[in-house]
């Protein structure tokens, strides 16, 4: 196997002048790693990377029999109880366990939440916001909107942002469909309805700004490789692997945010992210994160705003 010190000698990096020596490359990678000049950053405010955090609230809000850890093999007419409480953790055990853990590192998520749920546990979705976290849009149901008429579209959203309103008292700037499916109809509706930015589009990884209705709409994009439903419960992944990747991921976007505009995007589910080995790898995780200068959690309300705001963001 070649070494890095033979691969270094045989691509050139190496040469027999010494033009470039072993200690100046470890040096140079180094600084690549720790340099960091607010004043040339490519954000606002002066972070180098932004980190999205997501939280979903849908455990309680899922139709009976919905997809689980459970083989799909229920009879017709019979409630598929075991997965019933694979959900109910969601909210009774994994929101609680991860509420106190953002706390504890001192961060704030966006939460997308789906208006049924919001009614079975309305504390604990008042809880969400009382502890400074964002409460998004995510339906009002556990619902595919892409052949959705406007009109049932539009009461579809509308019913779950006004129920987010009146229990927490939040106004929901922004929308998750359900699989990402929206439809043509979306974005118009949400502009309509007041939202400023949605998150179903998976093209870049930092913001961007579109035009709805001839004004602007944010993009705050979203990511399936960070996502821990797929990676944890579709994907069997462990914990572990579940670090490594994300890691992955924010190191090579903390690289190119020394020049380029970067976000990262990382999703926790209620009920897979709740449990205590998930809560511990998000605390390892973040705690990563958060030793590199630069580095700045934020809502995506606030991502959006920010963006909207940037006259250097990118347009579409």
């Amino acid at each position: 196997m070649t070494d890095r010190r033979d691969f270094i000698k045989q691509t050139g990096l190496l040469s027999a002048a010494g033009i470039i020596s072993i200690n100046q490359l470890a040096m140079a990678e180094k600084a690549e790693k720790t340099a960091y000049t607010p004043t040339h950053s490519k954000w606002a405010d002066g972070s180098r990377l932004v980190v999205s955090a997501t939280m979903l609230f849908e455990a309680g809000g899922q139709p009976d029999n919905a997809p689980s850890p459970f083989p799909p093999n229920m009879k017709p007419g019979y409630k598929d109880l075991p997965a019933a409480t694979w959900y109910e953790y969601g909210y009774k055990e994994g929101i609680p366990r991860m509420l106190d853990n953002w706390d504890k590192l001192g961060i704030k998520v966006t939460s997308h939440i789906v208006g049924s749920a919001v009614l079975k546990n309305p504390a604990l979705a008042k809880e969400i916001v009382d502890r400074g976290h964002e409460a998004s849009g995510h339906g009002m149901t556990w619902k595919d909107e892409y052949d959705m008429t406007y009109d049932d579209e539009k009461k579809f959203i509308k019913e779950g942002l006004d129920t987010i309103k009146k229990v927490t008292g939040q106004t929901a700037v922004g929308y998750n469909a359900n699989f990402l499916r929206r439809s043509e109809n979306t974005l118009k509706i949400l502009q309509e309805l007041g939202c400023i930015y949605h998150i179903d589009d998976l093209s870049r990884d930092e913001p961007f700004i579109i035009k709805v209705n001839e004004k602007d709409f944010a993009v705050v994009p979203y990511t399936i490789r960070n996502n821990d439903l797929g990676m944890i419960d579709l994907w069997n992944f462990s914990p572990d692997q579940f670090i490594t990747q994300v890691k992955m991921d924010f190191d090579q976007l903390y690289e190119e945010s020394a020049t380029r505009r970067r976000q990262l995007s990382v999703t926790f589910h209620d009920r897979v992210s709740g449990t205590p080995q998930m809560v511990k790898a998000a605390t390892e995780l973040i705690r990563y994160m958060q030793k590199h200068p630069g580095v700045a959690f934020k809502r995506k309300d606030e991502i959006a705003k920010m963006t909207l705001q940037d006259p250097t963001s990118i347009r579409e």
